[in-house]
């Protein structure tokens, strides 16, 4: 009998802004950049066909960023899968400017934010974003303007649903007053969980959380590690151990684990069909202490 194929819909399913169905397991585009998250991949060919495999492998959830490149992941993801399969919701992010290679600023200011907002429009080829996110709070701009012109940005129709990345609660609940937040995009993996408290009002009040860096796992994954140790239980590799942790961890949770390889995508969105112990999980849970 031939094996059968997991695929994302094994990860269960959360609904953004309570209306956007998504499978829990998404796929994230930064990788689909040159060194740096500046310029082209060495082979943009492979770039089209990993964001096909992983759409083939039940991905409906995208997260990429107009500065990714810059555009050049938006422009990808509009080559490799538009028109765009109906179920499929694309996050996308404004907020940061470029200057280089690893080199990133924060902007605000509102009509940075609506430029950035007119383009990702474009280079993705909608008529309206799904699901975005403000890159970074810019310290030097108020927070009402910057929030403030994303919901008048909504109400033009052009952003269906808001949310924020590397938040605190308090700017969380802050932004919220202004216009509804769906989602937070904050770093977190089993080896970093800083964002702990961040998580658990995302729990409370059903907003989606998006683990950016979500397979950093540090010493864990170290020869004879925890993590290699449990990986090994269920005849996986560490980071769907990490993965499938991470899908355990909270039933808001939505990670987007990004690669620039076929292989990986598959390897990762396999991570879905597994189903960690309660024992594991706590095990894991208690290998880095925070």
């Amino acid at each position: 009998m031939a094996e059968q194929t997991i695929t994302a819909a094994s990860a269960g399913s959360f609904k953004i802004g309570e209306d956007l169905p998504v499978h829990r397991l998404g796929y994230g585009t930064m990788q689909l950049t040159g060194r740096g998250v500046w310029g082209d991949p060495e082979d943009p060919d492979e770039a089209v066909r990993v964001l096909q495999k992983a759409v083939d492998l039940g991905v409906n959830f995208i997260d990429t960023a107009d500065v990714y490149g810059p555009y050049v992941a938006n422009e990808f993801v509009k080559k490799a899968l538009h028109p765009y399969p109906d179920d499929l919701v694309i996050a996308t992010k404004v907020g940061f400017t470029r200057q280089g290679p690893d080199r990133w600023i924060p902007v605000g200011r509102p009509e940075y934010l609506r430029q950035q907002v007119e383009m990702n429009l474009r280079t993705l080829g909608v008529d309206t974003i799904d699901l975005l996110q403000l890159h970074r709070i810019d310290p030097k701009v108020p927070l009402a303007d910057q929030i403030g012109e994303l919901a008048l940005m909504k109400l033009e129709g052009k952003i269906r649903h808001i949310g924020l990345s590397q938040v605190s609660v308090g700017e969380l609940q802050a932004a919220n007053e202004i216009t509804p937040i769906v989602s937070v995009q904050n770093l977190y993996n089993l080896a970093k969980r800083d964002s702990e408290t961040v998580l658990n009002y995302c729990e409370k009040h059903q907003i989606g959380f998006i683990p950016w860096f979500p397979l950093a796992t540090g010493a864990l994954a170290k020869d004879g590690g925890p993590l290699e140790q449990i990986a090994k239980k269920y005849e996986a590799k560490p980071a769907q151990i990490a993965l499938a942790w991470l899908l355990k961890r909270s039933p808001v949770m939505l990670p987007i684990p990004g690669t620039s390889s076929i292989q990986h995508v598959i390897e990762n969105i396999a991570a879905a069909g597994i189903q960690l112990s309660d024992e594991d999980f706590q095990s894991l849970s208690q290998a880095v202490s925070q």
